[in-house]
């Protein structure tokens, strides 16, 4: 009885604080033996965060972590292992050029006269793969393995450490649905062996079929904790926004004017066999849904002129244009909020105001190619008052702002040019709540003005709550376009695991 009392890890008052943001604060969390726990959360809620602590990544600043009511000290990845707290990442941490039973045991080969002893290896891989069902040779090159069978070998690699609490990122978000049913029975499998899993999705149908208990944080804290009979989508997304998801989305059906961006045939050079047609007017807002891998990120390069296309049409207010180059792009109209603002949106030590200046360089240019300084500023005036920017001044370095902050620079920067066309990737990951409505409002704001906006988003609910209508994206190819009246989660998914038949809702 003292043991099931007690649980198997317990987070208490956890803390974590990176420059100018604070990550997590006094975050509790329990996991009972053999059980899954979801974790959920917007994008910077800090899930990620308290994952890569249990995991050993991440040192906390503050707080306690217990395992069977013990106090441990996670201070690096071997520790936590050693603890049986095992970490699979969404992006997983294979090699390729290695067999499967060497990737299971990878770092840890048995070893016999000072040689791997590959006869061993192989047959305790075969037995732990086993465990999870998993049909394969431990000899098969892991190259050989779909994506679903390589997460399978990432559960076996953490079964043969001995994990007792597995925490599985996002773990569907690439996989087929056939490959998801095959591991949510894993996962079923794993629990009735006494393991205890934590699992993180933003698909809240998942959550909903296999947690026996969901964790819900919000801008890094606790938001709350709903037992089984409690669990609802209703209950989920009220708990993650703050209020009811009605009132934290505020797009609302405005007049549409004349087609400003016609994509006819395009291939993009990552999915060069398939063609992508659509249309975009001005005041609409479309979203583009789709999974990991779908080719929506290398759509919106090759409409940015990042990625040249293999061939097809790309029209801009009836006038085709050749994407040779993001110039190309940005002389017809088009601006590009990338995934990554840090890496590929920002000059993340310079200041707010020449970041906002970078890509009017060659308009602000003064003869003899010196910079006008006096339009610089006033542009960055201008668009730190209109987006409200949180920043001292102007001069402020971009790299102390938070993340909402820094992707209002990235606008910024845009919105100085007067684009006629805004494509978007996943333009709210990493901030907080309240700059998430901020962002909304813009993107409501900007419509209203007439810019037609195409954003890429792996949030449901944002694609159900900004879209005038969604293009669903499977393995670079349109599997069909649904109206805003028409949206749900279920109607987007089947699009998304390439189901174009399957919602009657969908136009093609």
């Amino acid at each position: 009885m003292a043991e099931a009392a007690t649980p198997l890890l317990e987070v208490r008052k956890v803390g974590k604080q990176f420059p100018g943001v604070r990550a997590l604060h006094d975050v509790d969390l329990t996991v009972q033996h053999a059980e899954v726990l979801a974790v959920i959360g917007e994008n910077g809620a800090g899930k990620s965060t308290l994952m890569k602590i249990l995991a050993g990544v991440q040192l906390p600043d503050s707080g306690q972590i217990l395992i069977e009511g013990k106090s441990v000290q996670l201070s690096s990845v071997k520790v936590s292992l050693d603890c049986g707290v095992a970490l699979i990442h969404q992006e997983l941490n294979l090699a390729e050029n290695l067999q499967v039973g060497e990737n299971i045991y990878l770092g840890r080969e048995p070893s016999r006269f000072g040689f791997i002893d590959r006869k061993r290896l192989n047959a305790d891989a075969k037995q732990v793969l086993s465990q999870i069902g998993l049909q394969v040779e431990p000899t098969t090159p892991l190259s050989e393995l779909s994506i679903g069978q390589r997460q399978m070998v990432e559960i076996a690699k953490a079964m043969s450490v001995g994990a007792r609490v597995l925490i599985m990122d996002e773990p569907t978000s690439s996989l087929s649905s056939a490959e998801a049913e095959r591991l949510f029975e894993v996962v079923q499998e794993l629990r009735q062996r006494g393991v205890s899993i934590i699992y993180i999705s933003h698909r809240l149908g998942e959550v909903r079929a296999l947690a026996d208990r969901v964790v819900v944080l919000r801008d890094g804290e606790n938001a709350g904790v709903l037992s089984s009979g409690e669990i609802s989508h209703d209950n989920m997304v009220r708990m993650m926004v703050g209020r009811d998801i009605s009132q934290f989305y505020a797009r609302k059906q405005l007049p549409v004017g004349d087609v400003v961006l016609s994509v006819e045939s395009l291939r993009t050079a990552t999915w060069p066999k398939h063609e992508l047609t659509f249309s975009i007017r001005e005041g609409e807002i479309v979203g583009v849904s789709g999974l990991v891998g779908a080719g929506r990120t290398e759509m919106l390069q090759t409409l940015f002129g990042i990625e040249h296309p293999v061939a097809g049409k790309v029209i801009v207010e009836g006038q085709q244009i050749e994407l040779k180059s993001p110039l190309a792009a940005i002389n017809a109209g088009i601006a590009l909020v990338p995934e990554d603002r840090k890496l590929n949106g920002l000059v993340i030590d310079m200041s707010v105001r020449h970041n906002i200046g970078l890509a009017a360089l060659s308009r602000n240019r003064l003869a003899g190619g010196f910079l006008n300084r006096a339009t610089e500023i006033r542009d960055a005036t201008q668009m730190v008052r209109d987006l409200r920017i949180k920043t001292p001044n102007d001069a402020q370095i971009t790299r102390f702002l938070s993340g909402g902050n820094q992707q209002k620079v990235v606008l910024g920067k845009w919105l100085s040019m007067k684009p006629k066309i805004l494509l978007l990737d996943e333009p709210t990951r990493g901030i907080d709540v309240g700059a998430k409505q901020e962002i909304y409002h813009l993107m409501e704001t900007l419509a209203k003005e007439g810019l037609a906006v195409l954003f890429v988003s792996s949030e449901m609910e944002e694609i159900m709550g900004m879209s005038d209508r969604a293009i669903v994206m499977h393995e670079g190819r349109i599997t069909g376009e649904i109206q805003r009246a028409d949206l749900s989660e279920e109607s987007i998914m089947q699009l998304a695991t390439g189901n174009a038949n399957a919602a009657s809702t969908v136009t093609n």
